[in-house]
């Protein structure tokens, strides 16, 4: 009697555990198309971003500098300023201190390119020992290859060097488009913060459960917190950084102390390759400014020395307990942005890796490692860490 009712139990058991493999491998092949879609929508966003970068660049720019602004414009609100006037008041400071940064930079460096031409004989003097050094290894070298068979060689090759465009050519042509980009930049900030508040208050009380609300305010204030820090206390460094080195060329008798400064604290924003620029064009400032090849090398030096100081221990100390970046993450996001938006990209590369960082941290990335021997999807390796940082950075 017992034989009939096993037979539908087995058959039942049967259908389930078929069941269950349809719905798995069902899942593995949604999850497989969603993980081949991301894949092509990875490879194709920066081409995308690339070709569009007369819209994408200002609007990425306006929004992290915007991040940035939202501890300014919350000091303001917090002091009875309505949000559209406390955006206004936070535009209005940015727009001041740039203006001010460009207009020390820029007027110099066009005097500067101006005189270049007539100051190329004091470059040639002061470079002629190692013009002379070189001359006399390229007659080693050609010795040496004189002495060595060869196949015959066509006739030399003239080179011929175009002389570029004035300098005023060259504003009017660009001027222009550069202030349509700043004045939509500069829209995009006003409005973005002036929304602020209200964009945030509807994005947590939007969220289905409380759990939902409370991860969702957790990542919009990591974000803010992670970007107004890095930036504020990079820009802090950066401004030390140019003064001190402003400070030494005044005393040393340089021309355009402050443009130099400026040039120096712009391009220590980019990890790597900003400083090896700053320092090639001290070298060329002074040796336009100073017959002395010695005298000449001494700013980049004093730079690069004060460089190392600033690199390997004031940064780390103050921005390495608030970020924690891979260095191996930083050089890929210096070098895709820099391919993708050139020199603005590279500026911008640390601070969207922070944004994208703080995002994936606590959202979830990818586990394709896990997807392929497992079956996990997402993982939130650094969540703790992110989690841990936003308490101390509270405290």
């Amino acid at each position: 009697m017992d034989a009939p009712t096993s037979r539908p139990d087995h058959a039942e058991d049967e259908a389930a555990v078929l069941a269950e493999h349809i719905t798995i491998k069902r899942d593995r092949l949604l999850a497989s198309l969603t993980l081949i879609a991301g894949i092509g929508l990875v490879f194709a966003i920066p081409f995308a971003l690339r070709a569009g970068a007369e819209f994408f660049l200002p609007v990425t720019a306006a929004l992290v500098i915007a991040i940035a602004l939202v501890p300014m414009l919350e000091w303001f609100e917090r002091r009875g300023l309505p949000s559209a006037l406390s955006a206004l008041s936070c535009v209005i400071l940015f727009l001041g201190v740039m203006a001010f940064a460009l207009l020390s930079i820029v007027i110099p460096a066009i005097d500067w390119v101006a005189l270049l031409p007539e100051r190329i004989g004091r470059v040639r003097e002061a470079l002629e020992p190692i013009l002379a050094l070189v001359k006399d290894l390229e007659r080693f070298v050609d010795r040496i290859l004189n002495q060595l068979p060869s196949a015959s060689t066509g006739g030399a090759r003239t080179v011929q060097v175009e002389t570029p465009n004035s300098m005023f050519d060259l504003l009017t042509s660009s001027a222009p488009h550069a202030l349509i980009q700043l004045f939509f930049a500069l829209l995009v900030i006003y409005f973005f913060l002036s929304g602020w508040t209200a964009m945030r208050k509807q994005t947590i009380t939007s969220r289905g459960s409380f759990e939902g609300a409370l991860t969702t305010a957790r990542v919009i204030q990591q974000v803010v917190a992670a970007t107004s820090t890095y930036l504020g206390t990079i820009t802090l460094i950066n401004v030390t950084l140019g003064a001190l080195v402003a400070g030494i060329l005044w005393w040393m008798g340089m021309d355009s102390p402050l443009m130099w400064g400026g040039i120096v604290a712009v391009l220590n924003y980019i990890p790597y390759l900003g400083p090896i620029a700053a320092a090639l064009l001290l070298a060329l400032g002074g040796l336009i400014s100073f017959s002395d090849p010695w005298t000449a090398l001494l700013p980049p030096l004093i730079f690069v020395g004060m460089h190392m100081v600033e690199a390997n221990a004031i940064t780390p100390l103050v921005v390495g307990k608030r970020v924690r970046i891979n260095p191996l993450l930083i050089l890929l996001s210096l070098s895709f942005w820099a391919w993708v938006w050139g020199t603005t990209g590279a500026l911008l590369a640390i601070p969207l890796l922070i944004i994208l960082k703080t995002v994936f941290a606590a959202a979830g990335t990818p586990d394709i490692a896990g997807f392929l021997f497992e079956q996990g999807t997402l993982t939130h390796a650094g969540e703790e860490e992110e989690e841990h940082s936003a308490t101390a950075q509270g405290a």
